[in-house]
């Protein structure tokens, strides 16, 4: 198995190759998987949107399928970026020629057989077929849809906003107990009880808006400008809010690291990550639609949140 972090390009510049290689490497290692280092595999970062780390891939990839006399599959997520890495390989080894030249309904790409990319979930609907040469293929599947991903609830403009097509740029609030950050209208996250005020870091797309404000204005805050002042979700705000369905609350305690590093990442499944930085013990609240994952994990980047806070809370 061979494991392309996509997306290289939206991480914090300050994050460096290393670290993000390292930390995937933790959490493959933290998730029992180990057909990666044990069997020839490896973990290569790449932005299949500028091309980095796509040539070192892709002679891996060859390597290894001469090895094992097979061909190769790209799999993973929807809006992971496959059909993008398709293209780069059509366009970058004058090698490489379509077994099937497929192209779908409307598909009005320039270059002949190239894969049409798209933000919404399911564009993909079935493999194609890429002529490695020395009788070896490369197909493109169709994406998997993961559970409890926010992205499967979103129209095609929303997604837009909430997939980043740029570096994201961090922003961090110092949050009081009994106040709250909305995330657009898709997420909250509230400081409960008597903890002392922690910084929030978020990264997130830089489309969607933030607000702090207090717990206990939230509802009304939301409920008069989802969809115009927090985004998304877009108009109608009330009715996407009402699609969206009921949201649930799931309380986390985290023991704070100081105030010169983070203690946690709060990670939002298909939104994006939050950052806990403080000194003590904080009880947070995250509010999310029902179903949409919500995870704690090691912090992606510990010392990096004097960088943007100053900026931000003053």
């Amino acid at each position: 198995v061979l494991l392309a972090a996509n997306k290289a390009d939206l991480l914090p510049s300050k994050m460096g190759q290393h670290r993000a290689e390292n930390w995937v490497r933790r959490e493959l290692e933290y998730m029992g998987v180990k057909s990666i280092a044990n069997i020839g595999g490896a973990v290569r970062l790449v932005s299949c949107k500028t091309g980095f780390g796509v040539a070192s891939l892709l002679q891996k990839a060859r390597v290894l399928a001469e090895e094992m006399d097979c061909d190769v599959y790209v799999v993973g997520a929807a809006n992971a970026g496959k059909s993008t890495l398709i293209n780069h390989i059509l366009e970058k080894s004058a090698r490489f020629k379509t077994g099937v030249n497929k192209k779908r309904p409307g598909n009005a790409n320039a270059r002949k057989g190239a894969v049409t990319v798209s933000p919404l979930p399911g564009t993909t609907l079935e493999f194609i077929k890429v002529n490695l040469g020395d009788g070896k293929n490369l197909y493109d599947t169709p994406g998997l849809l993961v559970p409890g991903t926010l992205t499967q609830r979103l129209t095609p403009e929303e997604l837009k906003m909430v997939v980043p097509k740029k570096e994201v740029e961090p922003i961090t609030f110092r949050v009081a107990s009994g106040k709250c950050v909305l995330v657009g209208g898709l997420a909250k996250i509230e400081i409960m009880e008597d903890s002392k005020p922690f910084l929030l870091t978020f990264y997130v797309a830089n489309d969607i808006k933030l607000h702090p404000t207090d717990t206990l204005k939230a509802p009304e805050f939301i409920a008069k400008h989802a969809g115009t002042m927090l985004t998304p979700p877009l108009e109608p705000g009330p009715e996407r809010m009402e699609q969206l369905g009921e949201f649930e609350e799931h309380v986390l305690d985290i023991k704070g690291a100081g105030w010169k590093e983070a203690a946690a990442d709060i990670a939002l499944s298909g939104l994006g990550w939050v950052a806990i930085t403080g000194a003590g013990a904080a009880k947070v609240k995250v509010s999310v639609p029902e179903g949409v994952g919500v995870s704690v994990r090691p912090p992606l980047m510990p010392f990096d949140i004097w960088d943007v806070a100053s900026k931000y809370t003053g």
